[in-house]
């Protein structure tokens, strides 16, 4: 199989690296008293400063007391969380599995964090149980995470499982990490707010859902849309396909769900991106990245 690593680094510098390279900037240091790895500036002197930190050359020249500060490195950890299955196997848009777009949403923020030197660690599950990778640097690290996502999202996989793998990372997960949750468009149960809620108390959480193929859209005699991998279902006759009442039918109600969504992680204060197709994936993420940014600074 292709690295994704390098296919998922292609779509941030042609599409977005300006807006990568400013859009963390400050999110992964924080200037503090004391010692650290890079001068940052001076400030007068307050009882309870170390007197190691003092400038003297700097405070005989002004006449005050004035102490150094330093950016100090903070590892963030990041955890992918990715609610796999067969589901996943489906597609977004036409030619755009979704397993693709899980990929992407996942590899951009994974690799971000290592070019900061974070930590990255995978889980991802479906009804057959939990797996995942223990936090580590590095891009090896982050395209072995990828690969487990990419081999999850079979047609033949177990169906997906959001409540339980949900249940899983608050069971497990005691660290305070940044927690990116990749999943489908998923109806916000009492259950799955419940637990949403209890992670976003302890982690700083970010959902990014992948939208539905329309099936009114695929084209007649499409072989690969003819069966619905959640289901079995098959693919809509053509008369059905092209019934316009249909159509504005499950707009509406796609468009009802996604509202009921959008409502639930607004009220729980967690930012929310829906990615929809693979030219708009990394404009989504950084979206997702900005939003929760500014989330933080209120």
């Amino acid at each position: 199989m292709t690295s994704l690593l390098p296919r998922v680094k292609a779509r941030v510098v042609l599409h977005a690296h300006r807006r990568v390279r400013g859009l963390l900037e400050g999110e992964y240091a924080a200037v503090t008293t004391g010692r650290g790895t890079d001068f940052t500036d001076l400030r007068e002197y307050v009882r309870g400063d170390d007197v190691k930190d003092l400038d003297w050359k700097a405070s005989a020249r002004t006449g005050a007391l004035l102490v150094k500060r330093f950016t100090a490195e903070r590892k963030h950890h990041v955890l992918l969380v990715v609610a796999t299955g067969r589901g996943l196997a489906a597609h977004a848009e036409v030619g755009t599995p979704k397993r693709d777009l899980a990929v992407t949403v996942a590899g951009v923020v994974g690799w971000l964090a290592v070019q900061h030197g974070d930590l990255v660690g995978l889980l991802h599950g479906d009804a057959d149980g939990v797996h995942g990778l223990p936090p580590r640097g590095g891009e090896l690290h982050v395209e072995r995470a990828l690969e487990q996502v990419h081999e999850a999202c079979s047609p033949y996989a177990a169906a997906g499982d959001l409540v339980a793998l949900l249940r899983h990372v608050a069971r497990t997960v005691r660290c305070r990490t940044i927690l990116l949750l990749v999943c489908e468009d998923e109806e916000p149960t009492p259950e799955v707010v419940a637990l949403l809620r209890r992670l976003a108390v302890q982690h700083e959480v970010l959902v990014a859902s992948l939208g539905d193929l329309d099936p009114t859209t695929v084209p007649a005699g499409s072989a690969a849309y003819d069966v619905d991998v959640a289901g079995g279902a098959g693919a809509l006759p053509a008369w059905l396909r092209d019934d316009p009442v249909l159509a504005a039918e499950l707009a509406d109600e796609a468009t009802a769900r996604h509202g009921r969504l959008d409502e639930a992680l607004a009220r729980l204060g967690i930012a929310h991106e829906r990615v929809v197709d693979a030219d708009g994936a990394v404009r989504s993420v950084l979206a997702l990245l900005q939003q929760h940014r500014h989330a933080r600074g209120r």
